[in-house]
């Protein structure tokens, strides 16, 4: 072999070593999972179940840390700016990555550039509500429905995931629909059940109880698939919008530089925890299927929503409240 060649390599050894040493005795620490939301809420509920289950796992504690505040972005940002050592991760959903960089550009973090992507944890649809006094039963009566008069549509916020799921829908069928924001689901169930909206878009966690009430009639959901919670339920790409699918999921990522073999190992103790059978019985209990994506697939799931995102909030002329 070549001098320099075999000089050269055993540089680089060197120079990996000190890393493969800190992946194998990884984790000799605490570990901080941030959560950008209040406690209480799912997206806590679920960094909690994670928590304690990593930390089993690991043979270390995984602390949760609130960092609630600018949509997410508070608890974004210090995990962007933490140390790449494998000591800090983040749980949090889609809106994070896919669609608070397209609609506020001075944030503090890139959502590709700021993180390594460790695993989607869980992901449900959300679901096109209606009230039975408004005569819509499918995805078509919405288009027909809506070119007499134009419908108002209902969602949790200004940009939110189900705003964008409504524009998008509008957008492909030509379906004339108006977006009305609201401050949170309960405010938007309210006015649905009430009759002063005729839909809703909402996550189905959501809206199952008022559905098995009889309060609402869950039209489509916008996934991919139908969920085992409402089987009898359509999607949208099955009342004919070939494509349609939009989801709220969670996503695990640390801050960009923490080496590949602790980011792969997480990624790994997620994928097991998701596989044990009282965390999916769990995660369905809150609305959620354990549906477990690896770290390249994550990575796409972001760039490919960020690109339909981008053309839906053009389109409509999206702009945050």
């Amino acid at each position: 072999m070549n001098h320099t060649v075999a000089r050269a390599i055993a540089l680089c050894v060197l120079a990996a070593a000190p890393l493969m040493a800190s992946a194998q005795a990884y984790p000799e620490k605490p570990i901080t999972m941030v959560v950008p939301f209040p406690p209480g809420g799912s997206t806590d509920v679920i960094g909690r179940l994670f928590a304690a289950k990593l930390g089993a796992r690991l043979g270390q504690t995984v602390v949760i840390e609130n960092k609630p505040g600018a949509n997410t972005g508070i608890g974004a940002t210090a995990v962007a700016r933490a140390a790449p050592d494998g000591y800090t991760l983040m749980i949090t959903g889609a809106p994070t990555f896919t669609s608070n960089p397209l609609l506020y550009p001075n944030l503090s973090y890139d959502p590709i550039k700021s993180y390594e992507y460790v695993a989607v944890a869980g992901s449900t649809p959300f679901v096109i509500l209606t009230n039975p006094q408004s005569g819509i039963g499918t995805v078509a009566d919405i288009t027909t429905k809506s070119a007499a008069q134009p419908l108002s549509f209902g969602s949790f916020g200004n940009g939110s995931t189900p705003h964008m799921a409504g524009e998008s829908l509008a957008q492909r069928t030509g379906a004339k629909l108006l977006h009305v924001p609201y401050r949170g689901s309960a405010p938007a169930m309210t006015d649905l059940i009430g009759n002063q909206i005729p839909l809703s878009i909402d996550t189905l966690v959501a809206g199952l109880p008022q559905i098995k009430a009889g309060k609402v009639r869950a039209v489509a959901l916008t996934g991919h698939a139908r969920s085992s919670l409402v089987p009898d339920v359509p999607t949208v790409a099955e009342g004919g919008v070939a494509g349609y699918d939009f989801e709220t999921w969670f996503g695990v990522v640390m801050p960009k530089g923490t080496p590949a073999p602790i980011v792969a190992r997480m990624s790994k103790e997620i994928e097991a925890v998701m596989a044990e059978p009282d965390t999916r019985a769990k995660l369905q209990d809150l609305g959620f299927d354990a549906t477990y994506q690896d770290p390249a697939a994550f990575r796409r799931k972001v760039e490919t929503e960020l690109e339909r995102n981008a053309a839906i909030i053009k389109a409509a002329g999206i702009k945050p409240d």
